[in-house]
């Protein structure tokens, strides 16, 4: 039985010695890899973050995120805006998502970017689903 032990003794270094060298091999990086880097594809090549269709029957659009903005227009539910930025703040504990969007709300040729909550729309990946969106709420 001493030789036994001995055996199992003599064994359990190799096999983990053997096992940490396994491990390490498997570790090492070959010559030929690369970098790996993500595609230029949305959302990290977009200027934007997609197209937003108000859900409310109207809301004011606000020069600053959260409740002390002053209203620079109002947009009328089914309107399509572009949204360009989001941003989380703090109200009285809640946290609330506002997104800064950008449109022609005056009428053509007027372009004015202000802040909406993200609640009251719905945000798209494209203008074409957003476009039809829209015209679903208008009907």
């Amino acid at each position: 039985m001493k030789i036994g032990h001995l055996t199992r003794t003599i064994q359990l270094p190799f096999l983990i010695i053997f096992l940490f060298l396994l491990i390490l091999s498997g570790c090492r990086r070959s010559s030929n890899e690369s970098l790996v880097l993500p595609p230029e594809t949305r959302p990290f090549a977009r200027e934007f973050i997609g197209f937003g269709v108000i859900n409310v029957s109207f809301t004011h659009i606000l020069d600053e995120a959260g409740d002390g903005g002053t209203s620079l227009g109002y947009l009328r539910q089914g309107m399509v805006v572009r949204v360009l930025e989001r941003l989380q703040i703090s109200n009285h504990g809640n946290f609330e998502s506002w997104v800064l969007v950008e449109g022609n709300y005056q009428g053509p040729g007027s372009i004015i970017s202000g802040w909406l909550q993200e609640a009251i729309m719905e945000i798209y990946d494209n203008e074409s689903r957003a476009n039809t969106a829209s015209r679903t709420i208008n009907r």
